[in-house]
């Protein structure tokens, strides 16, 4: 490997994450660990246990220390050892791999090693893959030990590795393909590493960072200790073995695990210093040079051997209310953001027809705010929601306008008993356009022009973006509003997909108005909701206005600003709303995005295309006048 080579990786990585969106869950969502380990040799030890940590360095054993996972019932040995855990790149499911083996019967005695799956972390499916009994030529097979699972980047495959010894020769890191179902491998196994000095290597351990693909392994019978070695080739057989040793004591050490800290440039080494039954954690920015940091350890158990995972809020609540809260751990409580990954710009919406609340927002985390679809969310409870899919796809169904899918606006229309229509305004290439659907996650029909293409007459900068719909519940009538730079309304026809003619209107507030109105009705007053300042600013935030009419004019009270931000809690940009009243109640409440917590401040501009969506209460005065909105996490 050589210096240009690294450069093209390095090249090639930062491009693929400029132009595409991440997938869903994406770094920020993260809000504690996992660490899966077992707790000795004795056969009741060799166990798959559970710990739990808001930070990455003080840790505390879920299921009072209890297997989470009965080793009979999933071993052929009647014992488990060395969980490896790993979350899928498209975060569809989770993967661990165990040596199926109990020490009691010897360190030469197992042939076998586990594979399991799982799509929250509690509920697992298992086989057994024997290698000797699989595959030819292993007659003297005498171990198979401390399996991991990486995503390798070329083979778009998930690859197992492991060690293993045949005969008097020494300890070899192999590796095979698993299938696409993670229940066995494609092939038979093959040498991944085989250390220069050709001596035994085991605990093998792989993080990749930069196009390079970083693996620890311990030097079995010969030190002790952990080495590394890098590769941009898993399957190429070309590594550079760095000279030295990375484990930063004098005791033998095996079972290394190398993890990231979220929303930190800081990785952290742990390793079972096992003579001493103890566990050693060391931090490091280049994967190069390690320093301890046993003071900030904390563990309310002895583990053995395991692994290292963030997780999210849902996974997170999921593990603590399958194991139960410990008595001594401090539970993270956030309740925003709702939505995992970034999205922009909430549209919410309660349906009669199914009783449930949607959340349409812009599909965000595009450089340049150059998404192309739309999404849409459903939730019973406004805490849990649920991804429905995608509804508009403005590459393959918006002909007139194929790109800058931003800002939609929906609403459901009765049209006959138990019979409903959704109209959903939406944002394409600098124009609004229209789709119609039966249900209110589609499918979506656009209407095959835009709804709106030109500035109204006076007006002569701007944009044509970010509508808003609302149905006047004094007349009936159903009005538009839209408008960057400028805030305009029209009157919609019955047929909801055209503009009656000569009700357009251009209503802008005041100077402080940039885009994003949005309009409701209560107790006998129309309130406008818009938003002030550029996204990308922290100090975009949320102002209001009251009429007497649908259509202005708007007037302005006092003390107008009702949604800012609050560094001292991380919160910046918080802007974009919609409003909710829950059904039959005076119980209100405002859903909007902000720049992504805790590292959206440190992106500069891209801070307004990697936004996250809120929601927070809403409360009136007697006077009808808005508090202003304590933002929250």
């Amino acid at each position: 490997m050589n210096k240009r080579l690294l450069t093209c990786c390095l090249f090639l990585c930062s491009t693929f994450l400029t132009h595409a969106q991440p997938g869903t869950p994406v770094e920020k969502d993260f809000v504690g660990y996992l660490f899966p380990y077992f707790t000795g040799n004795a056969v009741e030890e060799e166990q798959v246990h559970y710990a739990i940590s808001n930070d990455g360095f003080n840790y505390v054993a879920l299921n009072g220390n209890k297997p989470v996972l009965n080793a009979k019932d999933i071993s052929s040995t009647g014992g488990v050892r060395d969980p490896h855990i790993l979350r899928r790149h498209d975060n569809k499911s989770f993967y661990m791999v165990l040596t199926d083996m109990t020490s009691s019967k010897g360190w030469d005695s197992n042939r076998a090693l586990i594979l399991l799956k799982s799509e929250n972390l509690t509920d697992w499916t298992s086989h057994i893959i024997n290698i000797q009994q699989k595959y030819p030529n292993q007659e003297n097979l005498k171990r198979v030990w401390a399996p991991q699972t990486v995503f390798d980047e070329k083979a778009q495959k998930y690859m197992v590795y492991w060690s293993m010894q045949h005969g008097d020769g020494p300890d070899i890191i192999y590796y095979a393909y698993a299938n696409a179902d993670f229940t066995d491998l494609e092939e038979a196994p093959k040498p991944l590493f085989i250390p220069k000095d050709k001596k035994p290597c085991i605990d093998g351990d792989i993080i990749y960072k930069n196009g390079i693909y970083h693996l620890f392994y311990k030097t079995e019978g010969h030190g002790n200790g952990l080495k590394k070695a890098m590769t941009d080739d898993l399957t190429s057989g070309v590594w550079i073995e760095q000279p030295g040793y990375k484990q930063q004591t004098t005791e033998a050490v095996e079972g290394s695990s190398i993890f990231k800290l979220t929303n930190s440039d800081k990785y952290i080494l742990m390793y079972d210093v096992y003579m001493k039954g103890t566990y050693q954690f060391c931090e490091s920015y280049d994967l190069d040079e390690f320093h301890v940091i046993d003071q900030q350890i904390s563990m309310d158990f002895h583990p053995r051997h395991g692994s290292v995972i963030p997780i999210t809020r849902k996974e997170y609540q999921h593990l603590l209310a399958t194991y139960g809260k410990p008595a001594n751990f401090q539970a993270v409580q956030q309740n925003n953001p709702i939505l995992e990954g970034y999205h922009a710009d909430p549209e919410i919406l309660y349906a009669e027809k199914t009783g449930k609340y949607y959340l349409y927002p812009t599909s965000d985390g595009y450089t340049g705010w150059s998404g192309d679809y739309f999404k849409v969310f459903s939730s019973d409870n406004l805490k849990d929601w649920q991804e429905e899919g995608t509804i508009l796809d403005l590459k393959t169904q918006v002909p007139w306008g194929n790109r800058n899918a931003w800002a939609p606006a929906i609403i459901e229309k009765k049209v006959g008993k138990n019979k409903y229509k959704y109209y959903y305004y939406f944002t394409a290439a600098q124009k609004i356009g229209v789709a119609v659907a039966d249900h209110p996650t589609g499918p979506f029909i656009d209407s095959g022009k835009p709804l709106v293409s030109t500035k109204p007459e006076g007006v002569r900068g701007g944009q044509e973006i970010d509508p808003d719909v609302f149905q006047d519940p004094v007349s009936g009538k159903y009005y538009l509003y839209w408008g960057n730079g400028y805030g305009a309304v029209a009157e919609l026809n019955d047929d909801m997909v055209s503009l009656k003619e000569n009700t357009t209107k251009v209503i802008t507030p005041d100077e402080t108005f940039r885009e994003g109105f949005y309009v409701f009705y209560r107790n006998g007053t129309y309130y406008f909701l818009w938003s002030e300042d550029d996204t990308r600013s922290e100090n975009y935030r949320v102002r209001y206005g009251t009429s007497k009419s649908p259509t202005g004019p708007i007037e302005i009270p006092e003390n107008n600003l009702i949604l800012s931000k609050n560094p001292e809690l991380g919160i910046y940009g918080p802007g974009h709303n919609s409003v909710l009243q829950i059904p039959g109640k005076d119980e209100w409440y405002i859903v909007y995005h902000r720049f992504s917590r805790p590292n959206g401040i440190k992106m500069g501009d891209a801070a307004g295309y990697h936004r996250e969506v809120c929601i927070d209460k809403m409360e009136f005065n007697e006077d009808g006048s808005i508090n202003p909105v304590i933002p929250t996490l």
